[in-house]
């Protein structure tokens, strides 16, 4: 097993992991749409959550030698599923349309702070290392 923290996520101080290698697979913490490094989200409503939230997921992939390519399975949570169609609209420019992950969604009561979505994935190490 391999606990990956990259230096701002470690300077955040926070009580999880950034991701988890075990074997071939990459598990990644729950990413929000936060600004990278701090723990402010960014303004401008859900679709600009979901571009930050993709983006902060794309980096944890890059500093790890992956892609979206490499990913597998993906959960959603939103704070309000009447955002889903938003959601769904920012999501799907990050995958080949014949290379969509297997996913799960659901609403949630709260996700951390504030956040309009919470995404965790899961890659795959094997075919890019």
């Amino acid at each position: 097993m391999k606990f990956i923290n990259a230096p701002g996520a470690r300077a955040l101080k926070l009580p999880f992991s950034q991701a988890v290698q075990v074997g071939d697979v990459l598990y990644l913490s729950g990413q929000l749409g936060n600004r990278p490094g701090t723990l402010e989200l960014v303004p401008g409503g859900m679709e600009a959550e979901a571009r930050q939230t993709m983006d902060n997921i794309a980096a944890v992939l890059k500093e790890n030698g992956l892609s979206f390519a490499d990913v597998f399975k993906v959960t959603v949570m939103l704070a309000d599923m009447s955002q889903w169609p938003a959601f769904n609209n920012v999501y799907v420019t990050y995958f080949d349309a014949d290379r969509l992950p297997a996913r799960s969604a659901f609403g949630c009561n709260g996700l951390a702070l504030g956040a309009q979505l919470e995404l965790e994935c899961m890659a795959y190490v094997g075919r890019s290392r």
